[in-house]
């Protein structure tokens, strides 16, 4: 092995280990710039990405930890993960596909959250460095895994762009009918990994409509439009100057944890989303093939324990933008369809960039 040292000290003999019969390794990616991200195989982490400040200093703006063995014991199992087979929450762990019904792990409240018990931010992705920014994963999820049908082959390509962009990318197949909704779980401070609060940070969602959910997340049906709302994010609001409204909403989710619709007249790449941190001047745009992107603030964080180089990560410290397929849509026959057959691909591209303002 061959022993590197990230930008924020991390060490990548930290991260050496054998974890369910396979290696895990930590991966640095770097950009002509000196940009870095670095990621683990173990539920395809991205452990960190440094992007420049408005002084061109290089700032950490993602959450996560030092070392695999706090990854493996994380109270957080979702820091930087790609969550699957279905990211988000499935109702009652129970659906029907082809007249089958199908029972699913419940690991949340009553429901089925981002793959189950041991989903795709749990295991060993065998991995490929393709060259010094693009780094290959793989997984093969076999028939029956968590409750799921199908053996389904999962690629994910991360790219960290000259342009200072991480490109992420997925790709999948499947001998049997199956569902798929993919995501990445990165919980981001533009301020940098361990500042306190993220309610200072200017946020824009392209999105007019937004789903309301019952009091366990799932989606009530129908999207519900954002005008006049809390969550009216079609110009820049900060995200703390309406959380803390009375609304049955943010009631539910101790805050923002909503899917929004994002406004697409094709299924191509589109602006979902833009986030600013007042501190840094860090910019984080987002742009994604998928339907829609939820935004979660770091609501149930709460600094009992330790990340990266001793931070502590308190209650909206960070917020996520998870590009997804919504939330329980395999129950939704309105919804986009998460069905993935035998002979089709499924395909997904995900795109932050990143720059200083």
């Amino acid at each position: 092995m061959e022993k590197k040292i990230t930008l924020g000290g991390l060490k990548s003999e930290d991260f050496y280990k054998i974890v369910d019969g396979k290696q895990v390794e930590l991966f640095i990616l770097t950009n002509k710039s000196g940009v870095e991200m670095s990621v683990i195989n173990y539920g395809a982490k991205i452990v960190s990405i440094h992007v420049p400040d408005k002084s061109q200093k290089l700032v950490d703006v993602v959450l996560g930890k030092s070392n695999i063995d706090d990854y493996l014991n994380d109270q957080e199992p979702y820091f930087g993960a790609v969550c699957g087979r279905t990211a988000n929450r499935i109702a009652n762990g129970k659906f029907v596909l082809d007249e089958v019904e199908y029972t699913l792990a419940i690991n949340n409240g009553p429901n089925n959250l981002h793959g189950g018990l041991k989903g795709f931010n749990s295991v060993v992705w065998d991995a490929e460095l393709l060259d010094a920014q693009t780094l290959k994963l793989t997984y093969l999820a076999k028939d029956g895994e968590e409750g799921f049908p199908g053996n389904l082959m999962v690629t994910l390509i991360y790219k960290l762009t000259d342009n200072n962009a991480v490109e992420i990318s997925y790709h999948a197949t499947t001998d049997k009918a199956t569902i798929v909704n993919l995501t990445n779980h990165s919980y981001f401070n533009l301020s940098g990994a361990g500042d306190s609060y993220i309610g200072d940070h200017e946020l824009q969602i392209n999105a007019d409509y937004f789903l309301p959910t019952n009091d366990v997340s799932i989606p009530l049906g129908k999207p519900e439009s954002v005008a006049g709302t809390s969550f009216d994010f079609r110009s820049l609001h900060t995200i703390g100057e309406r959380i803390n409204d009375e609304n049955t909403q943010l009631g539910y989710g101790n805050g923002y944890d909503h899917n929004f619709n994002i406004n697409r007249v094709d299924s191509g790449l589109v602006y979902a989303a833009k986030a600013i941190s007042p501190k840094t001047g860090i910019v984080m745009e987002t742009y994604t093939t998928e339907p829609g992107i939820q935004l979660y603030t770091g609501n149930f964080l709460d600094g009992s324990f330790v990340g990266k180089n001793g931070q502590t990560y308190p209650k909206r410290s960070a917020f996520c933008l998870e590009t997804q397929h919504y939330p329980d849509s395999i129950n939704f026959p309105s919804y986009p369809s998460i069905i993935l057959r035998p002979g089709e691909v499924f395909e997904s591209k995900t795109v932050y960039q990143f720059f200083a303002e």
